[in-house]
């Protein structure tokens, strides 16, 4: 299955952050904060044009993340403040995370991506859009270790060894307290094979 397929696959049942999302949310000063945050932590990044490509898809206060430490594959445009959150996500519990539970550094996370203009899929009222509609959403599939280990959500979320089991509960835990919707495989079929991450301040932690 194709990232690109994969990445249709996230949607969920109705929760407090389904509204509409809007393009104009990101405001130049908060952008600005988010550009200097980014700076201080070290986190490389480019910022990006907005754009308005209409039916509540666009760019507004994106950036793309250059170098947050450790390789992130398929990410392309991603709102500042998810930026932010998702970098200190990887870099202050994720990484952590992987060589104190699991013993090996992290090498590599495996995103199935950011922008796309689409609606959520997976409830009643499907003609919502998506949050990765704006930029303000990732999708994370895997975790590749320095030792050649891949821990995957689709694979490894239950997995039968307690350590990979405390790993996943111990970095959805950390997501759940950076982020405003973390949906996982316990949300929905729909996420049976990654972690949602959304910056919308909803509370909402699956």
């Amino acid at each position: 299955m194709t990232i690109a397929m994969l990445l249709t696959a996230c949607g969920s049942r109705e929760r407090p952050s389904e509204s509409r999302p809007s393009i104009a949310t990101a405001s130049a000063r908060d952008t600005a904060i988010c550009h200097a945050d980014l700076r201080h932590e070290g986190v490389e990044f480019r910022a990006l044009s907005d754009k308005d490509y209409g039916r509540g898809c666009g760019l507004s206060g994106t950036v793309q993340l250059l170098d947050i430490g450790v390789p992130v594959n398929n990410l392309t445009a991603i709102r500042c403040g998810e930026a932010r959150a998702f970098a200190n996500w990887i870099r202050n519990a994720v990484a952590p995370a992987a060589y104190q539970i699991l013993g090996s550094e992290l090498a590599r996370v495996d995103s199935m991506g950011s922008y796309a203009c689409r609606n959520v899929v997976g409830t009643a009222n499907s003609n919502r859009r998506s949050g990765h509609a704006i930029a303000n959403a990732v999708d994370i599939a895997s975790f590749v270790l320095k030792d050649g280990r891949r821990i995957s959500i689709l694979d490894d979320w239950n997995a039968s060894d307690p350590a990979t089991r405390r790993f996943m509960r111990t970095i959805h835990a950390s997501a759940c307290k950076r982020f405003g919707t973390v949906l996982s495989p316990d949300y929905n079929a729909a996420h049976r094979n990654h972690l949602h991450l959304e910056d919308d301040h909803a509370n909402f932690c699956r």
